[in-house]
């Protein structure tokens, strides 16, 4: 159900605790006494995923984080935030360690949220804080650390003011850090500007054209890659939402009716002084997909359903074929590219998150109240995929960069260098550096996801086969806030595998 990359190469999965035993024990007698299904749990409902490895271990989360949030703060911990019944107030931890050295694991603070919080969605913050938005019945937001000065929450009637009777369609709102500061959030059909230090909407925008674009008519978002151009603190942000599902179709589905998911994306340049949804179709429907930055700039749609919406039981007809979107393809007839398919279904509660070698996890899927695996048309499915996109394929593997060394500490508006070495001695101008936050992905949405395209100042040619680029670092914490970032060296559209940096 949630997935979240870190900075070891190593992947934090995890998923609700209300369902009863899994089939994986606890280490060292540990056990759960608070559970909501059995008296006593000695089971684990999250592992740490190794990339590398192939291999997991079991880690052991203290409540139930049905359908909650999160975001990797500046030094790297995850902060998750919210869930179910005892979890729904709940601030845990998990912060990346040395597997060899030492045993990491979930810790959950006596410190709670001011409100409850179930399908929030969390963003990291310029100064390194996280924002916590929305959630069931929570037209609110409010800040983990909190502030010294406000130890509560802060209205936000934009979140009431988008809730449709008996459906919300408004939860796990789109979040987006601006380069001014501010706040894009994005729900229902509506978006606006939040200046969340005076706690004051400054800017609405015209209405998504089409359907319903937020849970549980669950469409997924990306703010479209931000070209930086050295000293510019104001580039472009274009913003594009894909998928969901018409207003009445959760309703519908209850009833056995399931409706067609929406086919249409809308773009929309949240910078222009008058900005307007642009739209486009999609090959085919999709309520719930996974939208996911490739390191090329492009855009992977994948996962969901062709009807219905989210919800246990509310979707049928998976999607099995992956789109690729390429933003900057003039001719609109030409962006899309349906790619290979998949067999096995990802419906509700399945989640996808970008690899540091450039391929995408895909797992999950739980379209039912308990984890049915016989019986069903859609079996609760337990398998991990990794769907390697086209610029992974043999033919160009000799366009790989391989980067051996980046010359930091990297920081803000600094230039600095990556030393990367090419299969063959011919020098090249086709390069281009991309840097790429991890995201904490749930419910079709990758929280905190951000590509930038950095601005490059220099190739050299160092040997042979060795090459030296030069590029600036992000100028400011508005455009990239202080974490680690995923740095990618990509060659004529093919990447090679990402070294990790530390913004600071």
């Amino acid at each position: 159900m949630h997935m979240q990359l870190l900075h070891n190469n190593k992947v934090v999965i995890f998923d609700r605790t209300d369902f009863g035993s899994s089939n994986l024990s606890l280490p060292e007698g540990k056990c759960r006494y608070n559970d909501e299904a059995i008296k006593v749990d000695c089971t684990a409902h999250s592992i740490l995923y190794g990339v590398a490895t192939n291999t997991y271990r079991p880690l052991m989360v203290q409540t139930d984080v049905w359908c909650s949030s999160g975001a990797v703060n500046s030094n790297g911990t995850l902060i998750q935030t919210g869930g179910y019944h005892d979890g729904e107030r709940k601030i845990r931890l998990f912060s990346p360690c040395n597997d060899e050295e030492e045993i990491c694991d979930w810790t959950e603070l006596s410190q709670n949220l001011t409100v409850k919080r179930w399908y929030s969605t969390d963003h990291i913050l310029p100064d390194g804080r996280i924002i916590i938005v929305g959630g069931r019945s929570a037209f609110s937001y409010e800040f983990f650390p909190q502030n010294s000065n406000n130890n509560g929450f802060f209205n936000l009637s934009f979140l009431k003011e988008t809730t449709d009777p008996k459906e919300e369609n408004n939860l796990y709102p789109f979040l987006y850090l601006l380069p001014d500061g501010n706040m894009y959030i994005f729900a229902n059909q509506r978006s606006i500007v939040l200046d969340y230090v005076k706690n004051k909407v400054i800017k609405e925008f015209p209405k998504i054209p089409g359907e319903k674009r937020t849970y549980p008519a669950t469409g997924s978002s990306v703010m479209l890659p931000m070209k930086l151009v050295a000293g510019d603190l104001s580039p472009v942000v274009e913003v594009m939402v894909c998928g969901g599902a018409n207003g009445g179709a959760f309703l519908q589905a209850k009833s056995g009716v399931f409706m067609p998911a929406s086919r249409t994306c809308g773009r929309m340049r949240i910078t222009d002084p008058d900005p307007v949804w642009v739209m486009e179709d999609m090959p085919m429907g999709r309520v719930m997909p996974d939208m996911l930055l490739l390191p090329t700039g492009d855009v992977i749609i994948l996962n969901g359903a062709s009807k219905g919406t989210a919800g246990w039981e509310n979707a049928i007809d998976p999607v099995l074929y992956p789109v690729l979107y390429k933003p900057n393809e003039p001719d609109p007839s030409k962006r899309f590219t349906v790619l290979k398919p998949t067999t096995i279904p990802r419906m509700y509660h399945s989640a996808a998150t970008l690899l540091p070698d450039g391929r995408i996890l895909v797992g999950g899927s739980n379209p039912h109240v308990r984890y049915n695996f016989t019986g069903v048309k859609y079996p609760t499915e337990l398998s991990l995929e990794a769907f390697m996109p086209p610029y992974l394929s043999p033919q160009h593997s000799h366009f790989r960069p391989s980067i051996l060394t980046v010359e930091g500490p990297i920081s803000y508006g600094q230039k600095f260098s990556i030393t990367f070495m090419l299969g063959f001695s011919k020098p090249t101008k086709e390069l281009m550096v991309t840097m790429i936050a991890p995201s904490f992905t749930t419910h079709s949405f990758a929280m905190n996801q951000r590509l930038l395209i950095l601005d490059v100042v220099d190739v050299q040619q160092m040997s042979g086969f060795t090459q030296r680029i030069t590029v600036c670092a992000p100028p400011s914490r508005n455009i990239v806030p202080p974490s680690y970032y995923m740095v990618f060296v990509v060659h004529k559209g093919v990447p090679g595998h990402s070294v990790w940096v530390k913004m600071q």
